[in-house]
């Protein structure tokens, strides 16, 4: 992987200009740019039954599997290539099919997948070697086979393509599930990277899907005796069907991330970062910052710091009525307004505003709705608690035991490592953004398969391998 600025990258792409990096120097679509009409390809990977595109993807995946590493090299390197001057156009095509987030976070989402989803070199960070007296054991990773993936509305062309480029690595062919809420786009970005993948391998049907997705048929595709692996970005429902069918499964699950903010913290920092993580992509991210826990000598400072970073502050009880009776439902979300803007909810709700406000804070409590409900809108609620210890049992109570995602924003180092160990979550984040935790301003690689409930964490090539044993007697050792 390339080593990228992902927001000038960004920048260049909605700017028009040429992408001006290593990995492919062409010019991207305007942002004037409108698109509509399906990309013909000659490569037929959209079948009517769940059955023939599994079927056509096992043959792929044996011809693949009998492939050269330097083959699966060439078809990640040209997915990159090939998807990185077209983000643009992926970003505004799930926008307008799904009406949720942004197009210019998007964008970043897509820009990451990309650039920051590893390869086959992921699949070298677990290769082991024991020799002795009686020999030498070798332990590699190989493929499932054909690998069965769930992706979900709210980020389902980041999905497809992350996925895609780290079960591809790992020696997988791939047949993808997508939600029904996002099935045009998908299915025109599955055609596109199976067309791609075709011309890098030689290999068609690599990338599969049918043309008319559906609960039911992503049911079938669970139960199929030759899906060998299920990959589930989604939620808990879904993940239990899945784990239910006996077959190894990676799932991704629910979340609702705390952050805490102590006395000891850069406020002014504190503030534009949970403003830049709780908003981004208008919160659908799983992610992304969905309670903040302050002490309350520092509380005020902290809202007045977010305000100047483009939040507003709600804390008369009619107008957090007005909110809860938008966007409540039964005690659920009101999914009309998942992944909404921040100005479109306000004005619903009848909430006056100035400007174009990036999040809502609400004063909050830790029982309402808008704490122990995983909203999905940039509406997030602010509790203040007296003292680190106070915050952190706080913090414990409103992530419900998920273990998904947590910030902390100290410069107390024993603080960060009690509430890092406490809370347990699968990423957790120290003064920054959350969407540091999956590389987008942070290190590390990126993934939008978080597999918190069966114990995986954050999934990249390796993890759609499974580790063998390879035991050769009487020789190799020169101890």
């Amino acid at each position: 992987m390339e080593n990228i600025n992902i927001e000038e990258l960004v920048n260049q792409i909605i700017r028009g200009t040429e992408v001006t990096t290593s990995i492919k120097k062409e010019e991207v679509p305007s942002k004037k740019q409108t698109f509509h009409q399906p990309v013909v390809t000659d490569a037929i990977c959209i079948f009517d039954t769940v059955d023939e595109a599994v079927q056509a993807a096992k043959i792929a995946q044996k011809k693949y599997f009998h492939s050269s590493l330097s083959r699966r090299k060439k078809v990640i390197e040209d997915l990159r290539n090939k998807l990185l001057p077209i983000v643009e156009e992926i970003a505004t095509r799930a926008y307008e099919e799904t009406q949720m987030g942004s197009v210019k976070d998007k964008i970043q989402k897509n820009t990451i997948a990309i650039t920051q989803t590893p390869g086959v070199e992921d699949l070298n960070v677990v290769t082991q070697v024991i020799t002795g007296d009686c020999g030498m054991t070798l332990y590699e990773l190989s493929p499932y086979g054909v690998i069965g993936a769930i992706a979900p509305s709210t980020n389902p062309t980041e999905t497809l393509i992350s996925n895609a480029i780290g079960m591809l690595a790992a020696g997988n062919a791939v047949y993808f599930s997508p939600h029904p809420g996002a099935k045009e786009t998908s299915i025109w970005l599955i055609e596109l990277m199976n067309k791609i993948v075709k011309e890098a391998s030689g290999i068609d049907h690599l990338v599969v899907t049918i043309n008319k997705p559906s609960i039911q048929a992503a049911q079938q595709m669970m139960e199929h005796k030759d899906i060998n692996l299920l990959v589930v970005t989604g939620g808990p429902g879904v993940v239990r069907q899945a784990m239910m069918t006996g077959k190894k499964v990676l799932g991704a699950g629910a979340g609702n991330p705390p952050t805490i903010v102590d006395e000891t913290a850069n406020i002014e920092k504190a503030g534009a970062d949970i403003v830049d993580g709780a908003s981004f992509d208008n919160n659908i991210p799983c992610i992304a910052e969905k309670n903040i826990i302050a002490v309350e000598s520092i509380a005020d400072f902290l809202i007045f710091q977010m305000e100047k970073a483009g939040a507003v502050y709600i804390k008369e009880l009619s107008q957090i009525r007005k909110l809860e009776q938008l966007l409540v439902i039964d005690g659920k979300p009101n999914k009309a307004y998942v992944g909404k803007p921040a100005s479109m909810i306000l004005r619903d709700a009848g909430i006056h505003f100035q400007g174009e406000p990036r999040l809502v804070v609400v004063e909050g409590n830790p029982k309402m709705t808008f704490t122990v409900e995983e909203m999905l809108m940039p509406v997030v609620p602010i509790m203040r608690t007296p003292d680190f210890e106070t915050a952190l049992e706080l913090a414990l109570e409103v992530e419900q035991g998920l273990q998904h995602t947590a910030t902390m924003h100290s410069q107390n180092v024993t603080r960060l490592n009690k509430a890092a160990r406490e809370l347990q979550t699968s990423i957790f984040v120290k003064n920054g953004p959350s969407f540091a935790g999956i590389g987008f301003r942070g290190e590390g690689p990126t993934t939008f398969t978080i597999a918190t409930p069966t114990g995986e964490g954050t999934t990249t090539a390796r993890h759609f391998a499974r580790t063998r044993r390879c035991v050769l007697t009487d020789g190799f050792s020169i101890k």
